[in-house]
Formats: structure tokens, sequence, C-alpha cells
């Protein structure tokens, strides 16, 4: 299927997006009377926040033909991306996690165990698509989840490569899904196609099996890409061109809930690529996406929009009327 030029997305993206259930209970889910409905996934929390940042993104993946997998579908939509090229499956459920705060810790239960995402093949995918995009972003969490959704992975940049589009790879490397034995080959081969590497430093320092900021940076200087690493101290370092860069994070004025950071950092980052923006201050603007979105509760509800990003950058006061 061709698609028009004018109206492809700028950012293509792909992966799983599950039901997200949260205990609203600090005594955790096992006790909890109440669960709140929502739903989540990196893939499409990053096309989320660009589309708020006001460029266009398109998402894909395979969901249930069940309820949870319609809400997704149509929440996505809804948010302003393109999911003209997702799919629901007759014979696979939507995958589903659980989350519970207690005693100020966050933890996560999945259920995606043969899931309709996990089911994705490579043949699957819509060449056109990706090629008619500026960036492909993918993550290591699709990689993870089978088989034929890291081929999926592998043929979609082998696409996007091909075409001229650039390549982002967030590792979001999730250690309930592989062991990091398992991870380490297949996180570190894709790095390697990519224009932009978007790690956070403990995911570095997993990866290289070494101890220090150093070590990681030294070895990534060395390296043929733009490298974003998340997660310094108090700073995001931008590695390119033989040389480090240290970008100091916005502070954040209340931190309340820190999931959804690392997403509202790529779209931060990616939409500034689009304006123009050279990796230094494309990772401001990623800095300050993320320090916004910190300040709120959800995966993707609190992702900034461009008006609030501008707000805040101009000095702009909120006055409650």
């Amino acid at each position: 299927m061709s698609v028009k030029h004018e109206a492809a997305p700028e950012v293509v993206t792909f992966g799983e997006s599950m039901g997200l259930l949260t205990a609203q209970d600090s005594r955790g889910l096992e006790y909890a009377s109440n669960l709140v409905k929502s739903f989540g996934g990196a893939e499409s929390n990053v096309a989320i926040g660009i589309a708020r940042l006001g460029h266009r993104s398109g998402w894909f993946g395979r969901l249930g033909a069940d309820p949870v997998g319609s809400m997704i579908l149509k929440g996505i939509r809804g948010e302003g991306v393109d999911v003209s090229r997702a799919g629901q499956d007759d014979h696979s459920p939507t995958g589903l996690m659980l989350r519970e705060q207690t005693a100020g810790r966050s933890s996560v239960y999945y259920y995606r165990t043969g899931s309709a995402a996990s089911r994705m093949l490579p043949e699957q995918l819509d060449a056109a698509y990706i090629e008619s995009a500026k960036i492909l972003h993918v993550t290591g969490i699709t990689a993870a989840i089978s088989p034929t959704s890291l081929a999926s992975v592998e043929l979609a940049i082998k696409i996007a490569r091909q075409s001229g589009v650039r390549v982002s790879f967030d590792p979001n490397l999730r250690l309930k899904l592989w062991s990091i034995e398992q991870a380490r080959p297949v996180v570190l081969r894709l790095a390697e196609q990519a224009d932009y590497f978007l790690p956070g430093m403990d995911e570095m320092k997993l990866l290289y099996d070494v101890d220090q900021d150093t070590e990681v940076l030294g070895r990534l200087v060395e390296q043929d890409r733009v490298s974003i690493v998340k997660g310094g101290p108090g700073l995001t370092y931008v590695v390119a061109n033989g040389q480090v860069t240290e970008v100091p994070y916005y502070k954040a004025e209340h931190v309340v809930d820190t999931v959804g950071a690392g997403d509202a950092f790529c779209a931060g980052f990616l939409t500034g690529l689009l304006k123009g923006y050279d990796p230094v201050e494309a990772t401001r603007l990623g800095n300050l996406a993320g320090s916004l979105v910190i300040q709120a509760h959800g995966d993707w509800e609190a992702l900034p929009t461009e008006a609030q990003l501008d707000a805040y950058l101009n000095g702009a006061v909120h006055v409650e009327r």
C-alpha cells in the first residue's frame, strides 16, 4: 500500500501496547479495592508525545480483538497518532500489566506471554510506510518479546537504512523479559545499526559489564553514531563526533511519578531533530519533556504539549482562573 508523502508520519514506531490496571491504594494490588484502567507501551508513549509536540507520528502493532485492544487503539488514535497500520488479532489476547506502589516503591507485573503483539511477523510490515518516514524509532522491548518480533525489528531497520530513513533505538532493557546474557548481543547489534542510540547509563553498565560512567563513555565515543546517555549525575551525556557534551536536567519542582520519563525524553529529543536542532539542543528539549512528565501520574497522560514546553521556555506563569 502506498502512502502519500504529505500525509505520512514523520516518525514511525511499533511495538506492544498493553492494558494497564493501577492500584489506587497504598496497600497494593492484593488488598486494593479499586484499579484505574489505562494503557501503556514505550513505543506508543513516544508516538503520543511526538503528536502532542506538534509533529506527525505513526504507531503500529498487534492487539487482541478484545475490549482492551479496542480501548488502546482508540486511545492512541484519539491522541492524534496514525494507527492505520495497526491490527487486531482474533486468536491472541492483548497484553496486560498491573502496577502498584507500596512503601514508596513501584512494582509492575506483566501478563504478555502469547499476546497478539508477541505474534507479530516480519511479513506484516508495510515497507512503504516505513520508507515514507523521516525517522524509525524502535526499542529493545519489541526485540525481547519473541523471536518473530525481533525479526520484525531487524527487517524494519534494514528497510529504513536502505531508504535513507534515520534509525533511533532505545534499548529499554527489561530483565523480566530476558536475561542480560540474552539481551547483550542483541541490543549491541541493534545499536550498531542506529543513527541515534538512546540508552540509560545503568543499562550501558550492564551491557558493557563495567562499573564506571567513564568506561561507558570511553567506549561510546569511539563509535560512529550519536549516543544520548540518560541518567548521569543530574545530566544527560551527548556522545557525538568523538566528543562528550554534558546537558544538565531541568529541575522538577515536584516529582510525582517517574514512569514514562524515558519515553517523554525520546519524544522531546526526536521532535527536536525534526525541528532541525543539533543533538545537544534536541537533548535539552528531551530533558525538559522528561522533567515535566514526572510531575504527574501516568505512563503517557502527562506528556507535555508544544504549548506547555513553549510556555516553560518563555517563562510564562500559570494563572488559575
